[in-house]
């Protein structure tokens, strides 16, 4: 169902936007290692979003 792959997306923007500001966090408090692991869960998060958009839109455009 569409709506059930769009609420993930939503949730892993979600997720991405805060592993965004944490790495931010770190970064600005030197802690670069630890910033660069949350950008990569960032990363992870937003293509999981993205993959997640894509299964709802193919599907919604097979009716």
């Amino acid at each position: 169902m569409p709506v059930d792959h769009h609420k993930k997306a939503a949730e892993h923007h979600e997720n991405a936007a805060k592993s965004h500001r944490t790495a931010a966090e770190h970064h600005e408090k030197g802690s670069h290692e630890e910033g660069k692991k949350h950008s990569q869960t960032a990363h992870e998060h937003s293509t999981k979003a993205h993959e997640s958009s894509q299964q709802a839109h193919h599907e919604s455009s097979k009716k």
